[in-house]
């Protein structure tokens, strides 16, 4: 019974990964520098790292992975037309360990967001985005 449940998460998880729509750093930055309309952007990891330095214009959500954070990613997109662009992104850590964006897009998904993706973070916010020279915001916090 153990292993059909095992089975099971892996193919829910494998499917969700298949609906993951992404967009590299470097597209992402160059949308930013062009000066059109901008995607709605939401930070889903921790507020240490948000806090540290974001994406400008980024909306914090708070963690994906964590009853509190999808309720703050909720409140995040209330009242935006389901059509909207939205860019997810967290870079706590190497895309394949994040827990974050997959609940984050899921979420969406169910709301009825047809226009999200996921920022690819190869390795984590400040070598994928913040290192390469891209905008950020925000400051050094202190432990």
């Amino acid at each position: 019974m153990k292993k059909l449940f095992l089975g099971i998460a892996v193919l829910l998880t494998a499917g969700l990964a298949a609906d993951l729509v992404t967009i590299e750093p470097s597209e992402l930055a160059g949308q930013l520098a062009a000066k059109r309309t901008h995607p709605t952007i939401i930070q889903v990891g921790p507020n240490m790292l948000y806090r540290s330095k974001h994406i400008p214009g980024a909306i914090y959500a708070g963690p994906g992975s964590k009853p509190e954070g999808v309720e703050l990613l909720k409140k995040a997109v209330s009242g935006l037309p389901l059509d909207s662009e939205i860019i997810l992104y967290c870079g706590c850590c190497p895309w394949a360990n994040c827990p974050n964006v997959k609940p984050a897009m899921a979420q969406l998904q169910q709301m009825g967001y047809t226009k999200v993706k996921v920022m690819h973070v190869e390795t984590g916010f400040a070598q994928d985005w913040a290192d390469k020279g891209y905008p950020v915001v925000g400051s050094t916090v202190r432990p």
